[in-house]
């Protein structure tokens, strides 16, 4: 196949299903967390869950970058531009994430910021050129995939001299989270749920290859497969997934070898590893504190390190006590759970970061799933 319409065929989505359905062993249970929020988006939008049998069970991970950004770093990217008069650039979701004291960063623009919507780093970097008289900062989130591009930016402001230029990093990374929700106490007392196999981001793999994955499926006996975002690649993953558990494998499988590889994308790996190194913690929303999961920018960099330029401290903020976006991001509830899905919260008025990005597990229920909840509707 090599058409998206090819992808998205419903005759042979259905045969998946009754494939799936046929080889689901009687009284067994099988519960797969597709980690990335583009595969939620999907599960969602294309009702995946309407053709899988009852005994499989999808759960939602901490695979939205918007999503798992906690309040704390919000707040530092809207004090540098309320306190600090510098003109933050950020993309579009990120803007609408409530933050504290009611603020979020399309709020704060309201009040007097200089907060300015970006399609990429290349345009904050564009418009640093453009003021070489006002500091720019440009808010960086995002997993493997967003984060060559910031790499690229600030080497090439580097090259430039552009002295007024900085980014605030909040790049994170996969494996380190799925480690986390596989071994860390702290995530068992938030609260978490067995998972018996993972279905492999795309976009990240295509970055840094399945490699990565190998560790955790062999040291904590996780199948993983590797799927691409259309129906048919996650439906073909959960029939993979479920032949790996029957059989008692657990191995790294890829799908999505129309893009995927072993090794990865090495030239975007190697401008990362030259830009980028290891922080020791950070704060995941919904996660804690969880190591060695994001990126920091290198000392050779560091002068376009906005927290070390503006000395900028961390300070945790807990999220709306009513909000149940952690527990949602861990897999352990449904949006449907929450008292404030669909009525208090919405996409026009979010009050968790689950339900500001399309790759929320809220948004994507909130658009494609929430009349499934009422009893006697069906679509």
């Amino acid at each position: 196949m090599k058409y998206i319409d090819e992808f998205r065929d419903g005759a042979l989505a259905r045969t998946l299903g009754a494939r799936i359905a046929a080889e689901v062993e009687p009284g067994r249970s099988y519960r797969f967390m597709e980690f990335c929020g583009g595969h939620t988006h999907a599960i969602s939008r294309y009702g995946l869950r309407e053709l899988l049998p009852t005994a499989v069970r999808m759960i939602h991970g901490p695979g939205c970058p918007v999503c798992v950004l906690p309040i704390g770093r919000i707040d530092l990217a809207i004090g540098l531009a309320l306190e600090r008069a510098a003109i933050v650039c950020s993309y579009g979701d990120t803007m609408r994430v409530p933050a504290s004291g009611g603020l979020s960063l399309m709020k704060a623009k309201a009040r007097g910021g200089d907060i300015r919507m970006v399609y990429s780093a290349a345009d904050a970097l564009k418009i640093a050129a453009a003021n070489p008289e006002r500091e720019v900062v440009f808010l960086a989130i995002g997993f493997e995939t967003t984060t060559p591009p910031t790499a690229l930016v600030i080497r090439d402001a580097a090259a430039r001299g552009l002295a007024n230029f900085s980014v605030l990093c909040n790049h994170v990374l996969t494996p380190s989270a799925i480690t986390h929700l596989l071994e860390s106490a702290e995530v068992r007392e938030f609260g978490s749920v067995p998972i018996d196999g993972f279905v492999g981001p795309a976009h990240v793999s295509i970055v840094i290859g399945s490699a990565p994955y190998e560790f955790f499926a062999e040291e904590y006996a996780k199948p993983v497969v590797i799927a691409g975002f259309e129906p048919l690649d996650l439906m073909q993953a959960v029939l993979m997934l479920v032949r790996q558990v029957n059989a008692g494998r657990a191995e790294v499988e890829n799908e999505f070898t129309r893009a995927v590889t072993r090794e990865g994308n090495r030239a975007a790996q190697a401008v990362v590893s030259e830009v980028f190194e290891l922080r020791s913690s950070f704060e995941w929303r919904g996660l804690g504190a969880v190591p060695y999961s994001a990126l920091k920018i290198r000392a050779a960099y560091s002068r376009f390190d906005a927290e070390q330029r503006f000395g900028l401290e961390y300070q945790p903020v807990p999220d709306h006590k009513q909000c149940e976006c952690g527990a949602i991001l861990r897999g352990v509830k449904q949006p449907a759970d929450c008292r404030l899905f669909g009525t208090v919260c919405t996409p026009d008025s979010p009050m968790g970061s689950c339900m500001v990005s399309s790759e929320g597990a809220c948004a994507a229920h909130y658009s494609y799933g929430r009349f499934r909840d009422v009893p006697g509707v069906t679509a």
